[in-house]
């Protein structure tokens, strides 16, 4: 079964949040009981020293170290309500008196009588030191008990009169230690349960556009490219969904674009073979007189070149995006190479009685480029700013240098381009001429083609104009450092 990013996500966060709260109540009970033990030893030790001090102080006065048992049997009552009511004070603790042999000569509410049969313990009532250890004295205790035992010694004597053992339950949970860990079970709940509704409204902020983002790709798919993606907030999921949107309006630009490319090749295609096929078949069957048959021959040869560009241009395009086209840098004149091609217009700028401007700032500049190929980017840019001028309207070409660059301009006044068709002239399948009102012999793939050479040569050419007023193009060469010594 597939899980959505959704399941995955809230999955991974109630499962650190759970073993988050497991890990700190187990560090929290820990803590509890260890403390809740460091306590109960305390209360052991101070009742211990207590007792301690009171019967040494009330035996060593009056009893050798023989008359242990008989002081004890004496005393019996003060000591049995002594030990009792310390023991009940003290969190109800297991309090035995013995003698040296581990019988037990009084106990806690007298429950326990006998003989202790625990070696550690029997071990512990004849040395000269208190000693701590945690045992069921020989299964006399239910459980094992935190067990402090204390011989009562005379400075003069080799071994004890008797012993003190108080006893204290230790290493489990008291009532504290478990309504401490009932208190934070009930806590993480409650935070598991806000933490899943917080995480759910989250989550689903996150994936909703991502499923969005997923419906709108199954309409690509469909060529619908209308479908887009809200943008709320300004974080990554916005920066995403922005992206993808511009993604959606490319697409659908290079739909458009693709569908106009073909309608207008079909068009730049079907047009002079229409024209040719009729005038081939009005010279064949008679139509033309003969006088008139060289004239209209000359159309048909102007429509075959015509053919023959639009052919060349899509071969072109098919080399470079194969990487079949070669390009080889080498220095040359670009002012010269600029002033020749100006030159091929004159006949079309004096049709329009364009006023002229070539503007160098030195008659030689050099650069470092492929010459052919800045021939054609050139030509074109500068073909089409004829084709565009208005009539009677300013043309100029102006080449500047910097540090190591040679910047081209070439300027017009006419249409312009409009401000929404300035992104895309240099992309492929694009006509701003719509209409087909300016530009009658065009399909649309020259500025791509400059664009493709451009890159290809690592160069930057770029548009920039007016609607209504002027258009012009840059292209910026690199400049040849070494002119001066090396270029002929």
């Amino acid at each position: 079964m597939k899980k959505s990013i959704f399941i995955r996500y809230i999955s991974t966060f109630l499962i650190i949040i759970f073993i988050s709260f497991f890990v700190l109540t187990l560090i929290i009970t820990s803590m509890t009981i260890r403390s809740e033990n460091k306590q109960k030893e305390e209360i052991a030790e101070n009742t211990s020293n207590y007792i301690t001090e009171y019967l040494i102080s009330e035996f060593s006065a009056s009893f050798m170290p023989t008359d242990f048992e008989r002081f004890v049997a004496l005393r019996f009552n003060d000591i049995s309500n002594m030990i009792d009511i310390l023991s009940k004070n003290a969190e109800k603790m297991t309090i035995l008196i013995t003698d040296p042999q581990g019988k037990i000569l009084v106990s806690t509410d007298g429950m326990y009588t006998g003989t202790i049969e625990d070696s550690r313990v029997l071990s512990a009532l004849t040395e000269k030191k208190e000693n701590k250890f945690y045992t069921d004295i020989g299964g006399l205790l239910e459980r094992k008990n935190g067990v402090i035992v204390t011989p009562f010694q005379y400075s003069f004597a080799e071994i004890s009169a008797g012993a003190l053992i108080v006893c204290y339950s230790a290493g489990s949970p008291n009532d504290l230690a478990i309504g401490t860990v009932k208190t934070i079970i009930l806590a993480s709940l409650w935070v598991m349960i806000a933490s899943f509704v917080v995480i759910y409204f989250i989550t689903e902020k996150i994936v909703a556009p991502i499923k969005q983002m997923t419906y709108a790709t199954r309409n690509f798919a469909k060529g619908k490219f209308d479908v887009k993606t809200p943008v709320v907030g300004e974080d990554e999921i916005a920066e995403l969904a922005t992206a993808f949107n511009s993604m959606a309006d490319a697409l659908a630009n290079y739909e458009y674009t693709r569908s106009s490319f073909l309608a207008n090749v079909s068009h730049d295609l079907r047009t002079p073979m229409t024209s040719i096929a009729g005038f081939i078949d009005g010279i064949l069957e008679g139509a033309i007189p003969p006088e008139k048959q060289p004239y209209y021959l000359e159309i048909i040869g102007q429509e075959v070149k015509r053919l023959s560009r639009l052919v060349n241009s899509l071969l072109d395009i098919s080399r470079m995006e194969a990487g079949n086209r070669k390009f080889e840098k080498k220095p040359f004149d670009i002012c010269e190479m600029a002033r020749i091609i100006l030159l091929s217009f004159e006949s079309k700028i004096d049709a329009k009685r364009l006023d002229v401007d070539f503007d160098a700032e030195e008659d030689r500049l050099v650069v470092f480029s492929d010459k052919d190929a800045i021939n054609q980017v050139l030509y074109n840019i500068c073909d089409n700013a004829v084709k565009f001028s208005k009539e009677g309207g300013k043309y100029r070409i102006k080449i500047s240098e910097t540090s190591n660059k040679v910047i081209i301009k070439v300027y017009n006044e006419g249409e312009g381009i409009p401000d929404e068709d300035l992104p895309y002239v240099f992309d492929r399948f694009y006509k701003s001429d719509k209409s087909r009102g300016l530009d009658k012999t065009g399909v649309g793939l020259g500025l791509y083609i400059c664009k493709t050479i451009m890159d290809n040569l690592g160069e930057d050419i770029s548009v920039a104009g007016v609607y209504g007023q002027y258009c012009e193009f840059t292209i910026k060469l690199t400049k040849y450092k070494e002119e001066k010594s090396s270029f002929r």
